[in-house]
């Protein structure tokens, strides 16, 4: 069995009543996945510091096969997968193959720009954890729209191939 581990962050505006990446791991959460084990962060603190801490002590504790980290983007339409995280100049990729990931999904494309806010962040510290510690995990980011009727099923369904598709990678 495969564990992978999930995070979802907290509302950080006054209008936003929940958060569409916790909204998602939601609606994951009581779903079973035949080989894969769940380890969720759910509502991380909208603070890099912090959160990446979280992130990175979960990491340690249990050990995953790999990583999904999401995250709200209320002006995107469709799922949107990280390509790197940046801090300052420095630029981290993730080592998943995001062409042949996003190939089958109806609803998710690739973003190169994950918004210099917390997310980024967080991104950036989890992949230069996982690169100093020489772990070989794969590790994505991924931006979730705002759900509604007309997209949540959709949304959902590439999510679900995403988790998939990153618990058999090797």
């Amino acid at each position: 069995m495969k564990r992978l581990l999930l995070t979802s962050f907290q509302t950080w505006l006054p209008h936003q009543v929940s958060n569409a990446s916790d909204d998602l791991l939601a609606m994951v959460v009581g779903r079973y996945l035949p080989g894969i084990e769940w380890v969720l962060l759910r509502q991380l603190p909208v603070e890099t510091r912090e959160a990446s801490e979280t992130v990175l002590a979960a990491i340690e504790t249990y050990h995953p096969d790999g990583i999904i980290c999401c995250g709200m983007a209320e002006s995107r339409s469709q799922l949107t997968v990280e390509s790197n995280g940046r801090k300052g100049q420095q630029r981290l990729y993730t080592s998943v193959n995001l062409a042949q990931l996003i190939a089958p999904l109806s609803l998710t494309h690739i973003s190169h720009d994950a918004g210099n806010f917390v997310c980024e962040g967080v991104y950036f510290e989890v992949l230069r954890y996982l690169q100093e510690k020489e772990l070989k995990m794969p590790c994505l980011f991924v931006h979730v729209p705002i759900l509604t009727a007309q997209n949540q099923v959709q949304v959902f369904s590439d999510f679900q191939q995403i988790l998939g598709l990153v618990h058999l990678s090797p």
